[in-house]
């Protein structure tokens, strides 16, 4: 096969993502379809029988200690793949800058997050199919999307800090050409910081961050080592178009649509196959692996569509960042070269496009950027 660096890359890439996802469906649905989930509950109860000590146990204990078991095993069978995608595979490419043990430190933090989001979820879930087990989608989806805007308005201050270390931006001129740039476009910032991405890798990058008081401009060490500030402006002002236009809105709106119709679907699930995988009642968490397969795969089902209106967003993005800036070379510029710094996949096939860019292919990002330039 006659493929350069970055299709290489990519199609590998792809490969482990899809064998990691692979393993955790076929975890699932081997718990339930063998019973094992069965076991995992007995196991969870005695265990949280000694937890509890004399007197009853509180329901609440058996699912976090479900839970605990549940992503131990996940991890176990989809460590191999992510330990390829996210360490092994960046070292070979020439993208990471990491050492093993700066890896496994980060991937330790992202497995105990996820494990402290999943206990928080299920006790929300699990309470209420306790006590409202007809509807308890409806209220479980109310506040799951709350969190969901929550999460986007302290990120930039409570999760972020714990995998990358931000400081204010010590160049007094580019901070001030980019607060006057927010300023241009109508957007409120708190603040300018350099994002240390350098120690762990090559790529470069920026972002607007957070909502209302948290919103702060994020610039990689990595883009302002190498970038003129011309550049840096042209990929703030794509990153303010998202902001401008509301994008972020539209993304958590899609987003409470999804989680609602993932609920929906996974109470359906649950009453199909609940009298089979041996659940005592809907509150038995001997149903997760049923709810997890049931979101997941509309999640699956739902991401070429979630691609495209991305993609749509991203092509509306750039053309507000060539009107804000009237600077179309450094536009082309920054593109071209964040794409060859980030190993951007340059000529995916359309079948890839649909279900895996939220992108659109650099090239066609360039070609609409010098056509505009030429009118």
């Amino acid at each position: 096969m006659n493929e350069d660096k970055s299709a290489r890359y990519h199609r590998l890439r792809r490969r482990a993502g899809l064998l990691s996802a692979a393993a955790a469906a076929v975890l699932l649905t081997g718990l339930v379809a063998t019973r094992a989930s069965v076991s995992l509950r007995g196991l969870s109860e005695q265990a949280a029988g000694a937890l509890a000590g004399p007197g009853p146990t509180w329901p609440w204990i058996v699912v976090g200690v479900y839970v605990t078991l549940l992503v131990g095993l996940h991890e176990l069978v989809t460590l191999p793949a992510a330990f390829y995608r996210g360490f092994l595979l960046e070292r070979r490419y020439g993208l990471s800058r990491e050492s093993f043990s700066v890896w496994a430190v980060d991937h330790a933090k992202a497995v105990m997050l996820g494990w402290v989001f999943g206990l928080g979820g299920s006790a929300v879930l699990y309470g209420l199919l306790r006590s409202r087990p007809a509807d308890w989608w409806i209220p479980a989806g109310a506040i799951f999307s709350l969190t969901t805007v929550a999460l986007a308005h302290l990120a930039p201050v409570v999760l972020l800090p714990i995998f990358y270390h931000l400081r204010p931006l010590d160049r007094d001129l580019l901070r001030a050409r980019l607060k006057s740039l927010a300023g241009r476009a109508g957007s409120r910032i708190v603040g300018v910081c350099e994002w240390q991405l350098g120690e762990r890798t090559r790529r470069a990058n920026a972002a607007l961050v957070g909502l209302g008081r948290t919103r702060r401009i994020l610039v990689s060490d990595t883009l302002l080592a190498e970038y003129s500030d011309e550049e840096i402006e042209a990929v703030l002002a794509h990153e303010l178009g998202h902001h401008v236009r509301y994008d972020i809105w539209r993304s958590i709106a899609y987003e409470t649509a999804l989680i609602f119709a993932g609920l929906f679907v996974a109470d359906r699930a649950l009453r199909v196959f609940g009298s089979a995988a041996s659940l005592t009642s809907p509150a038995d968490v001997t149903g997760l692996p049923i709810l997890l397969l049931a979101m997941g795969g509309l999640s699956v089902l739902q991401r070429p569509l979630a691609n495209a209106l991305s993609r749509r967003q991203e092509r509306l993005a750039d053309r507000f960042a060539l009107a804000l800036t009237g600077r179309p070379a450094a536009f082309i510029s920054v593109m071209r070269r964040l794409a060859a710094q980030n190993l951007a996949e340059e000529e995916p096939s359309r079948l890839v496009r649909i279900f895996f860019h939220t992108h659109p292919p650099t090239r066609e990002r360039i070609a609409a950027a010098s056509s505009r330039a030429s009118t």
